[in-house]
């Protein structure tokens, strides 16, 4: 047990520490620990078959729950309004690489040609290097066969041969857009700026008069409650020319005049609720400018816009960055905020705290780890997984498996289950830390595993095809999809980027993507699609296999 071990640990940061060496800007990341087990599987390093098959799954499972409680808030959200189109860009190209891979499996001879359905699969899988559907395909074999571990190998030779290609060929193909249309990054940057000020987010300022008998006294938390359109309350005049600014505990009084920021449609419901409209110059005195971190930790913010919290008027606040998970996202006013988000905005302190009062900025309450829905959402994911689907054409009933099942889960719970009083937020420093160690040992096992037979297979002419026919999947449905979006529907090439990225799940060309444009443009893109894509391309891979095997 020690040895093995011993292996693992090497396996994994010496994979760590390779994958951050760039070439041309481009580096593998944690990918790289797969081809080191490669590497010591062929020279002779084994483990216990029982042993590598359990930290196998259980790695696939803690990775693959950990993106669906990530992806979760987030994913239905992005089918409204302009995520429509870029999902169904993004869903298009997963059909194009399926469609092509299939089609290659076909050409090539079939069942009776040299590369196998199990190969192509795990090729398709590197082509748009993505891990959890190589995951979710080798567990389809297992359920199709227990005893297939030499297929499941297979797949995870093709997909070490068509995985570096595969991060090249999505940033070859951005270049090919640009040049194709000749694109001038500046005035895309230009137009992703006008859209944010023409927004129809924009505040709309008024002051209204208080005479609604009913409502004197009242604090603001019960204001908030009674008026449910998203507006802030920004200042307060009393009778006596007294001037402040309202935290949720103030009273709002009979007499006081009443600066509101919102919608431009929701006056109507100010002027009836609580008074009618009245001009009045108000002046906001000066003092000293910060820059603050402050956490959206209040569920009741999950999904809403960050145009809809007024915070230049409403505020006085600019907001510079919203970094989620990891990721800094344009703060553009159609972006619709999480729960952990980090809004980084600039104005005087007081205003600071009382936006940090109002979203929750509890770091308390987001360090707390949350095991009992972790471990909930695992054991649900499981028997979800399996449980038969039967599907006419298929020679087995489809399950989910420990794929499927627990992305499914991870996806819902973290969606819906602060209705069930379930405390879903996960940090994006513990769900990255579980992420990355259930992505390790899955990829040191697979490595190790598939490393005995590895360079007698693919550095072949065999081997050749492989990187070929992953070359070819990596890159044609991103020639269609780039050329639909910027031909018919005029996409602006920083979304372009992100969408490319994000429907192959790939942060290193999300990296590059957002160093070419200077513009955290892409990233908001890259988000939008992320959720559908993963989810699709884990299913289709099963999907594949059940059909094809």
């Amino acid at each position: 047990m020690a040895a093995s071990i011993l292996l693992y640990s090497f396996v994994i940061f010496a994979g760590i520490y390779l994958g951050k060496i760039k070439i041309f800007g481009i580096s593998l990341g944690v990918t790289f620990v797969l081809f080191v087990g490669i590497v010591m599987g062929h020279f002779g390093y084994v483990v216990q078959d029982d042993t590598l098959h359990f930290l196998r799954e259980f790695g696939l499972i803690l990775f693959i729950f950990s993106i669906g409680m990530q992806v979760g808030p987030g994913f239905f959200s992005s089918f409204k309004e302009g995520g429509v189109k870029l999902n169904m860009l993004a869903t298009a190209g997963v059909l194009l690489n399926v469609a092509l891979a299939v089609g290659i499996f076909y050409i090539q001879g079939g069942a009776d040609g040299e590369t196998t359905i199990g190969q192509m699969v795990g090729i398709m899988s590197g082509a748009v290097t993505n891990t959890p559907g190589l995951g979710a395909a080798q567990q389809s074999v297992l359920q199709v066969n227990p005893e297939a571990y030499d297929i499941s190998q297979q797949m995870s030779m093709g997909y070490a041969a068509a995985y570096p290609l595969g991060v090249v060929g999505i940033i070859l193909v951005m270049l090919i857009i640009k040049k194709a249309f000749k694109i001038n990054v500046d005035k895309e940057i230009e137009e992703v700026e006008q859209e944010q000020s023409d927004s129809l987010l924009a505040p709309h300022v008024i002051t209204v008069a208080v005479t609604n008998d009913l409502i004197d006294g009242m604090s603001m938390k019960r204001l908030h409650t009674l008026i449910q359109c998203n507006y802030v309350i920004s200042r307060i005049e009393r009778p006596d020319g007294t001037m402040i600014v309202p935290h949720s505990d103030d009273e709002i009084h009979k007499g006081d005049l009443v600066l509101v920021v919102c919608s431009v449609q929701d006056e109507e419901i100010f002027v009836r609720f609580i008074g009618p409209l009245v001009e009045k110059k108000w002046e906001r005195d000066q003092g000293p400018v910060v820059s603050r971190r402050v956490l959206i930790t209040k569920t009741e913010y999950n999904g809403v816009k960050l145009g809809s919290l007024r915070l230049p008027r409403g505020y006085m606040l600019n907001v510079t960055r919203v970094n989620r998970a990891g990721v800094d996202l344009l703060a553009s006013p159609g972006l619709r905020l999480q729960i952990g988000d980090r809004i980084t905005v600039v104005g005087k302190l007081g205003d600071i705290n009382r936006f940090a009062e109002r979203v929750g900025n509890s770091m308390k309450r987001l360090n707390e780890p949350n095991l009992i829905t972790l471990f909930i959402g695992i054991f649900l994911g499981i028997v979800c997984g399996s449980i038969p689907f039967a599907i006419p054409g298929m020679s087995v009933p489809l399950k989910l498996g420990l794929a499927g099942g627990p992305l499914i889960v991870a996806i819902l719970i973290s969606a819906y289950g602060s209705k069930f009083h379930l405390v879903t937020y996960t940090n994006s420093a513990a769900n990255l830390l579980l992420r990355e160690i259930g992505i390790c040992l899955f990829l040191a096992s697979v490595g190790i595993a598939a490393g005995k037979d590895f360079a007698a297979t693919v550095f072949t002419q065999q081997g050749a095809l492989w990187v070929g026919y992953g070359f070819i999947i990596t890159v044609l449905p991103l020639l269609v999809m780039g050329i639909i979006a910027r031909a018919k529907y005029k996409v602006n090439y920083l979304w372009i980027m992100g969408l490319l990225s994000g429907g192959y799940t790939d942060p290193p060309a999300l990296a590059y993507a957002n160093k070419v444009s200077g513009n955290d443009a892409p990233a908001v893109a890259y988000s939008t699609v992320y959720p559908l894509t993963m989810f699709l391309r884990v299913i289709m891979a099963q999907l594949i296999i059940l059909a094809l095997l």
